[in-house]
């Protein structure tokens, strides 16, 4: 049976990523095998490798879950797929199709859900098992590196289309300048709101990258938030992958205001939520994709409307995995992408 390299995720421990040898996933009747073309680093591959998620890992896994690719063989139940078909999968790699959320066709939501790099093995390497479900079409003229940015560009498209209430015109504060915030930041400015990106001081090179979204940029948010009319933010985006900066947000959103939560955080609040009670704010929480949203977000991708090309940080092939990690977490760049084939 033939391998190749992986990016593996072996154990829970701290630092617990290396390359191991893969071998090529044989594939069901409902299944294709893709031969990767670009994988995305995520935020969760950076807080699997570092031990700091907080979602249970099916260990040893091969990380990656935003990925593009070509299909090179196909399961014999499978209909509407051929070889040589260039695609985008999503996430949710096994589902129940008879939970009642799936059949609402909100499998994102199913409580059984496995996504590809910590429930089942992932991208990146140079082959992946898909369940034939899980694939869209590539628009042509979209680059296949483009198009493996769809996963992360469709959290955004459910936390400020699908679970936010912004009209044009709303101030929009969102939360962390990390590959969700900015790209929430850009959806916010295509539903025509007048958004702020918030940050560290530490952020200035990811800051360039959301000005070029058309967002200011802030390290402090409260005279921003208030000059309007003293009141606050319409709508603030938490994609801080904390759970404190919910304090903040509370802070931040105008009375009858919205706050949608998309960034995960395992500590504890350790603060009272009376005052969002006082000020009759919405607090939404928004989990992932379902294939509508996909097939918009590839349109958008396909129209130019959307452009993911000024979070891509750069390219690095499966053996370089750790500096494209390290880039990343250290706030050097928005986002990196592996191709197995370099």
């Amino acid at each position: 049976m033939s391998t190749s390299a992986a990016v593996v995720n072996y154990s829970p421990e701290p630092g617990s990523v290396e390359i191991r040898e893969f071998a090529k996933p044989l594939i069901g009747l409902h299944d294709v095998l893709v031969e990767v073309a670009a994988v995305g680093v995520c935020g969760s591959d950076l807080h699997q490798w570092s031990a700091s998620h907080s979602w249970p890992v099916n260990y040893p896994v091969v990380l990656g879950h935003e990925f593009a690719g070509t299909v090179i063989e196909v399961g014999s139940e499978v209909t509407n797929w051929s070889e040589g078909d260039q695609i985008a999968s999503e996430t949710a790699a096994v589902i129940d199709p008879d939970n009642p959320m799936s059949r609402r066709g909100l499998y994102n939501l199913d409580p059984t859900r496995k996504g590809f790099g910590y429930g089942v093995d992932g991208a990146m390497t140079q082959y992946a098992r898909v369940p034939a479900r899980c694939l869209h079409r590539v628009p042509t003229g979209l680059s296949l590196e483009h198009a493996a940015l769809t996963e992360p560009c469709c959290v955004a498209y459910n936390s400020v289309v699908e679970n936010s209430r912004i009209n044009p015109g709303d101030r929009v504060l969102v939360i962390g300048p990390g590959t969700i915030g900015i790209l929430c930041a850009a959806m916010a400015k295509l539903r025509g709101g007048d958004v702020a990106v918030l940050g560290l001081d530490s952020d200035q090179k990811r800051f360039r990258v959301a000005e070029q979204y058309g967002c200011k940029t802030l390290t402090s948010a409260d005279a921003w938030c208030l000059e309007r009319d003293g009141l606050g933010a319409d709508v603030v985006i938490d994609a801080a992958g904390v759970s404190q900066t919910l304090q903040l947000a509370i802070e931040m959103v105008r009375p009858a205001g919205w706050i949608t939560k998309v960034g995960w955080g395992p500590k504890p609040l350790g603060f009272s939520i009376d005052p969002l009670v006082q000020k009759n704010v919405t607090l939404q929480g928004s989990f992932s994709h379902h294939w509508t949203i996909w097939e918009r977000v590839l349109a958008l991708l396909a129209n130019g409307q959307l452009d993911v090309k000024p979070i891509i940080g750069g390219c690095w092939g499966l053996e370089d995995w750790h500096e494209s990690f390290e880039q990343m977490h250290g706030g050097e760049i928005v986002k990196a992408i592996l191709k197995p084939g370099l």
